[in-house]
């Protein structure tokens, strides 16, 4: 969800997103993976709703020069209520969970990522954007067909080779013994400056672990040559459009769906063919654990296209 936050002198949108996985070896003991996962994200976004709803109340909150204000809450914060929440109902059940949120008027994303869901940011890193540091010194600059490649991977987190963290609930407290749940204090948070034209790619584990995070980049940019947002490769060109005030926002808005459709059509196809070793497939051989082709993972994408700065 988003809301504008606003002063006298400007207005920003401040946009929540979260994905949450159910862990599915609760089918073994009767309990439905999903449950648990898409609670803990209608919880997120009741704790959100209501906040609005106080501020508008309240006539929302001051700053010191007396202009009204939003509250923002941090991912972790949205993501300990809602886990608490879950549990008073007693929902059994466990998953993973990356919650963050964009602030429009820093160009910040912060996040909490508990498991191995996470967060890509893709950015068309040339010379001028690169310097000396990021810059593709393997491809002569007239041979290269696009520089939109990772600027940003977020950090996993497991307890062992497919063995993420996760949050939980058995219905009861443990007290003595092994927890094997963690909590929001153990999410993994960061904020990151997002850049215009940054594709911000937010997913469970069932499109990492089934597409190649290079290929990932390859839909995508040709997913933005399809719709116009790059010609050519051309970065010079859409600057010159973004200054003419061109930002192509309306598109953006119409066809992000796509590229997530197009994602998941890739994953899944993926998870099917056994004659290609999928990333999971890789890293299990890593851990001695034979596999080969992909996986079977439920996808879940949430995909911010960066198109503009506001003012």
């Amino acid at each position: 969800m988003s809301y504008p936050a606003e002063d006298d002198h400007s207005s920003h949108d401040v946009v929540y997103m979260g994905v949450a996985d159910g862990v599915g070896s609760w089918r073994e003991y009767g309990v439905d993976p999903r449950e648990f996962s898409n609670r803990l994200m209608e919880e997120c976004d009741n704790l959100l709703l209501n906040t609005v709803s106080e501020d508008t109340i309240h006539n929302k909150c001051k700053n010191k020069h007396g202009h009204a204000l939003n509250r923002i809450i941090t991912p972790s914060d949205v993501l300990a209520q809602a886990y608490e929440n879950v549990k008073e109902e007693n929902i059994i059940g466990s998953s993973t969970a990356c919650v963050a949120l964009f602030d429009g008027s820093s160009h910040q994303l912060h996040f909490s990522n508990l498991g191995d869901s996470g967060i890509i940011v893709l950015r068309h890193i040339d010379s001028d954007v690169a310097g000396t540091l990021k810059r593709d010194r393997r491809t002569p600059r007239l041979e290269r067909k696009s520089d939109l490649r990772v600027a940003f991977v977020s950090q996993q987190q497991l307890k062992s080779f497919n063995h993420p963290f996760q949050l939980g609930w058995t219905g009861e407290d443990i007290i003595n013994g092994e927890n094997s749940f963690k909590t929001a204090c153990d999410c993994c948070s960061t904020s990151i400056h997002v850049r215009r034209g940054d594709i911000i790619i937010m997913a469970t584990d069932g499109l990492f672990d089934n597409v190649d995070i290079d290929e990932i980049a390859q839909i995508a940019l040709e997913w933005e040559q399809k719709h116009g947002f790059i010609r050519g490769g051309d970065i010079a060109a859409r600057e010159k459009r973004w200054a003419k005030g061109n930002s192509m926002a309306g598109t953006s808005a119409d066809v992000i769906p796509e590229l997530a459709q197009i994602l998941c059509d890739r994953a899944r196809e993926l998870s099917l063919d056994k004659t290609i070793d999928s990333p999971f497939a890789v890293l299990a051989k890593e851990n001695d654990i034979m596999w080969s082709g992909g996986t079977s993972h439920i996808i879940l994408i949430f995909i911010l296209y960066f198109y503009r700065y506001k003012t």
